[in-house]
């Protein structure tokens, strides 16, 4: 592939809250390792509509309320129908924390202020500020064989650090990425954790989410490039031994 695979990297002055840059180093750094040749693209303010169309794969982050209320008026204002295709057409995304909560239909904050979001995920978010507490933990949850790649080592498991005051409940027509195993998820309740929208992820694991789970970043990846050219793309392994000791000390941790 001599043209490059570009990563969209939505507004990373306003939402990188949770050392999301490490999934942007991550992504990047597994391609580079492969030789494969990678631009990051910073999405923000300035950008036009031809630089997110440009895009081949689409990272959100985490933000505080006040940061996802301006993210959120600018991609309503210009970026909403453009994502909403890039996504419907396959293109994917991994969104953890905060940016998720702007994918669905609304948020409201821990003042009471409600935020329209994209519409993209079935979901809503409700932040129920002093009257509940803080979802916070490590955290494991379960998923589906559609993550495995032929050739890769692969778990059922995800594992993170979750931190919300936000709490997600999913719509009929959405998906959940994982089902909770041990922590909380995405309201405590359901057992729900994540969703998922063809081939775009929402997750609430931040820390980085994919420094202890590289079979996501791998899925993420063969995904943009098949989309990107037509062909299904075979990843060669990668010695992804502390990876997967960080991976599995998670689960040692929570005896799981």
């Amino acid at each position: 592939m001599k043209k490059p695979l570009i990563i969209g990297w939505l507004y990373p002055e306003l939402m990188a809250t949770y050392g999301d840059r490490g999934n942007i180093l991550i992504l990047a750094g597994r391609l580079k390792r492969r030789n494969i040749p990678v631009h990051v693209l910073p999405i923000n303010m300035s950008s036009t509509a031809e630089d997110l169309k440009s895009c081949n794969l689409i990272v959100g982050g985490g933000a505080q309320d006040r940061q996802q209320s301006i993210v959120i008026t600018d991609l309503r204002a210009r970026f909403k129908d453009i994502l909403a295709d890039m996504f419907d057409r396959g293109i994917p995304g991994l969104f953890v924390c905060g940016s998720p909560q702007l994918l669905g239909h609304w948020y409201m904050n821990g003042d009471g202020n409600m935020l329209q979001g994209l519409g993209i995920f079935d979901l809503t978010t409700k932040h129920f500020g002093k009257n509940k507490p803080r979802l916070i933990g490590n955290t494991v949850g379960k998923i589906s064989t559609d993550f495995q790649l032929a050739g890769l080592e692969w778990k059922d498991t995800i594992v993170g650090f979750e931190n919300h005051g936000g709490r997600t409940y999913l719509g009929p027509e959405c998906q959940s990425f994982a089902t909770v195993v041990r922590g909380n998820g995405n309201n405590g309740e359901d057992r729900t954790e994540g969703a998922k929208y063809k081939n775009c992820i929402a997750t609430y694991y931040h820390g980085p989410f994919l420094s202890k789970n590289p079979h996501i970043a791998d899925w993420l990846l063969v995904k943009a490039y098949e989309v990107k050219t037509g062909h299904v793309l075979k990843l060669k392994p990668l010695h992804d031994t502390y990876e997967w000791k960080a991976h599995n000390y998670i689960l040692q941790r929570l005896k799981i």
